[in-house]
């Protein structure tokens, strides 16, 4: 489930350099991030054509007032520095539309300044530590369209976030919000709210009131309970609620025509509700830790499923519906009950990632071996009952890359393990193994091939 990342561009970039001394006048993009710059170059201060310059990661305590001069730019990245104030001549820079000033030891009175730059379009103050959102950048800023704040210390948001009739993404996360804003419920343009790991106790009804949102994270809060009302933003695709406090999810979403991404992982669902085996169009499907038996039936239409986690919960049968999945890249079994696999699981002609660690086979699921496509298997048994061979055949999956056999009872190693010309990473910590077999080790030695085996002898 992404979440905010740089977004700005421009499609009119006619230089690129990493060294500042090399510009001139004539460059529209610089990027001087990473340089442990203490302070911004002269040569770039010059620069009157320039739109977009990268002063990320650097060691800078303060701007000049010579910023300025900066006169045409329109998207400036300042995060991770050390900056500790803004200068009164930033707000000069009236062509601004992206700004990043996140983490640096920045105090929210020094955020006034930017109430000056009204064309601002994306505004990310990330990892701040702010206690309180300015009130004066929700009475300026009209053009917002983003607003990144996760990682401070707000308990609140000012009422005067109305004013942001524009904005289209909030981000939230890692605050200390125990009640939801209830001024967000206003914002009727915004399409991404992420309030993931706050204290909320409870979402508001007016929540439906946000037709064009797409994106809703609340994961990691204290929720008991989902309105009904959010069953009315028809446009969601992408809902995270994992963590929380669930017991169920209300019928009222079986009328969301479009959901791609669901997070239900770490509550006590117990069963995963018959309706939502209707969103034919979900794509990946989180659904760890939440106390499931069994799976519905029905299950088998998520037919465009391509990632499913259902790690630690109490499965003893691996679903045969999960057969019918043919799209699944990516199946997360681990740390349940399982002690075989359906006879049909090699149906999973997509399958790249498997993950079966934990569980109780009494042998290696040979099921496995149909798997042509897997690239990565964790059969590691730390919590489980343990494998005390690996059948010869394993050499079928011609296309594995990385082999997890870590806490087994393995005394040896099948020797065609050496014959697999894609296997990067063997790792079979934690066995009874005394050597290892020459095919690998010959392999080991040849550039053509790179396995790495993490290999602990005991």
């Amino acid at each position: 489930m992404s979440k905010d990342a740089h977004t700005f561009g421009h499609p009119c970039r006619t230089h690129q350099t990493n060294d500042p001394k090399l510009v001139s006048d004539r460059i529209f993009f610089v990027d001087a991030s990473n340089q442990s710059l203490a302070a911004i170059p002269q040569e770039l201060l010059g620069l009157g054509e320039v739109e977009e310059v990268h002063l990320e990661n650097n060691q800078l305590v303060e701007l000049p007032p010579a910023i300025q001069r900066l006169s045409r730019v329109r998207m400036l990245y300042l995060d991770r520095n050390h900056l500790r104030g803004l200068c009164p001549q930033l707000r000069k820079l009236q062509g601004l539309e992206g700004l990043d000033l996140s983490h640096n030891p920045l105090p929210a009175s020094s955020l006034r300044v930017l109430s000056g730059l009204r064309g601002l379009r994306e505004l990310r103050l990330y990892h701040l530590g702010l206690p309180e959102l300015p009130v004066a950048l929700c009475k300026s800023l009209h053009h917002l369209e983003l607003l990144g704040l996760s990682g401070n210390r707000l308990q609140a948001l000012p009422k005067e976030v109305v004013n942001l009739t524009q904005l289209r993404e909030l981000y939230l996360k890692q605050n200390l919000l125990e009640a939801f804003p209830a001024e967000l419920c206003g914002l009727l343009t915004l399409e991404v709210l992420d309030l993931d790991d706050n204290k909320l106790a409870a979402l508001p009804e007016e929540l439906g009131n946000l037709q064009e949102l797409r994106k809703l994270y609340v994961a990691a809060n204290s929720l008991p309970a989902l309105p009904d009302a959010l069953g009315q933003c028809c446009h969601l695709s992408v809902l995270d609620v994992s963590d929380n406090r669930l017991r169920s999810v209300p019928r009222s979403l079986a009328a969301l025509p479009q959901v791609t991404e669901l997070g239900l992982s770490g509550n006590l669902l117990e069963k995963v509700r018959r309706f939502l085996c209707k969103w034919t169009w979900l794509h990946l499907l989180y659904l760890r830790s939440t106390g499931l038996h069994a799976l519905p039936r029905a299950f088998h239409h998520l037919v465009n499923l391509r990632f499913l986690d259902l790690r630690q919960n109490f499965l003893e049968h691996c679903p045969d519906q999960i057969s019918e999945l043919r799209n699944l890249e990516f199946l997360a079994l681990d740390d349940n009950r399982l002690t075989k696999l359906p006879s049909d699981f090699g149906s999973l002609s997509q399958l790249k990632i498997l993950g079966l660690s934990g569980n109780q086979f009494l042998s290696f699921p040979e099921e496995i071996l149909s798997l042509e496509s897997l690239e990565k298997l964790y059969i590691g048994q730390d919590q489980g009952a343990k494998f005390t061979s690996i059948p010869e055949h394993i050499r079928k999956l011609q296309n594995l890359k990385e082999l997890y056999l870590e806490h087994n009872y393995l005394e040896y190693l099948p020797a065609t393990l050496g014959s697999m010309p894609n296997l990067k990473i063997l790792d079979c910590r934690h066995n009874l193994l005394r050597q290892l077999p020459d095919t690998i080790c010959q392999a080991q030695g040849e550039e053509s091939q790179s396995i790495q085996p993490l290999l602990y002898m005991s």
